[in-house]
Parts: C-alpha cells; sequence; structure tokens
C-alpha cells in the first residue's frame, strides 16, 4: 500500500506540480480498482501483515508499471529540474526553530 502511495504522489507531482500523498484521494483520480482492498486489509488486520504469495506477482507487475508511468511523467514534467526555494524553505525552518517566527 505505500508503494502505491508513494509512486501515485509523484505520477501525481509530476503532472500537476502539486504534492497530494492521500492514497484513497489519489485512486480518485488514477482508480485503481485494488486500492480499496489493501485500504480496507490495512484497516481490518495486523499492523505488519502480508499478502498473500498470490497477489505478489500481480503488485510486483503493477510497480513496474506505475514506476515506468513516472518515469515518463517525469520526462513530460514542467517542473524545473532543481528547486528554486531550497535557501527560502532553509531559513523558514531555522526561524521556526527558533522561534524567531
Amino acid at each position: 500500500m505505500y508503494v502505491y502511495r508513494v509512486l501515485l504522489t509523484g505520477i501525481h507531482l509530476m503532472r500537476t506540480g502539486t504534492v497530494e500523498a492521500n492514497l484513497l484521494v489519489l485512486n480518485e483520480e488514477y482508480r485503481l480498482p485494488y486500492v480499496g482492498e489493501l485500504v480496507a486489509r490495512k484497516l481490518g488486520g495486523p499492523e505488519k501483515g502480508t499478502l498473500p504469495d498470490a497477489d505478489v506477482e500481480f503488485h510486483r507487475g503493477e510497480y513496474n508499471r506505475l514506476v515506468a508511468r513516472l518515469r515518463d511523467e517525469h520526462g513530460r514534467s514542467a517542473l524545473p529540474a532543481v528547486a528554486a526555494a531550497k535557501d527560502g524553505l532553509s531559513d523558514l525552518l531555522v526561524r521556526l526553530r527558533l522561534g524567531t517566527l
């Protein structure tokens, strides 16, 4: 489930320039039919539960498909190659930590 969230967040970021990390919200757009089941298993099962062996190959294939899509979206993305706000964000973090904001 976490892998799907990371990959869909990256795909969404490359396409839109915005960060959305909620898997259920992301899946409203990407409509992966198995996400609902994975979320239900997570909510109803043990913290470190595993998928049955029969599912592993399916999810490995989906992982490879989504990684390829992420690479493709990265190649088409209008996002800058280097973040321009690094110094400003660093300054903000320092001021927050020092309580001088």
